[in-house]
């Protein structure tokens, strides 16, 4: 068993016990140090005080693991970017309402606020200079779906576009 499936194994329980998801154990070697990233998310974008909280129990967890040897390591834990893909149903779920980037098997390429979702699809509301547009995409034919950085948005915009949705 590699070293990052180890520690997989070893902090998962305890990270989803603790609330939290842990999306993915990294672990990468310069020379005589180790630098162990654990990528942890929650039901909600985590604030510095849960970064902190899930922090000190992955690293008692790795204090104490017999199959850390005495090699020094640093231990780094962080939320999802942006730019990490929405795979799983949870992350749809962290997202509605949030403008979302679809890219299709066939390359098509769609922005539009998340309004909905099931199993099967995703609902995305464009509006393209006041014009409301819905998209309606099945997860198997999306290849790569995204959320977009929005500096500016009013919570009230997402709102909007909502009602307006439901309205069509």
């Amino acid at each position: 068993m590699s070293l990052t499936q180890s520690i997989t194994e070893l902090i998962e329980p305890a990270v989803t016990e603790a609330g939290f998801y842990l999306e993915e154990v990294q672990n990468t070697s310069a020379g005589n140090h180790r630098v162990v990233t654990c990528i942890v998310d929650g039901q909600t974008p985590l604030n510095l005080d849960q970064v902190t909280v899930v922090s000190r129990l992955i690293s008692e967890l790795l204090d104490s693991a017999s199959f850390m040897d005495e090699t020094p390591f640093t231990l780094e834990v962080t939320s999802p970017g942006v730019d990490r893909p929405l795979t799983l149903p949870r992350h749809w779920t962290k997202n509605l309402t949030r403008l979302v980037k679809v890219t299709l098997q066939d390359g098509t390429v769609t922005t539009g606020r998340l309004t909905e979702f099931n199993e099967v699809t995703a609902t995305l509301v464009e509006n393209i200079k006041g014009r409301i547009k819905t998209h309606q995409f099945n997860f198997a034919d999306i290849k790569r779906a995204v959320v977009e950085i929005e500096f500016n948005r009013k919570e009230e915009a997402a709102a909007d576009v909502s009602d307006e949705a439901a309205d069509e």
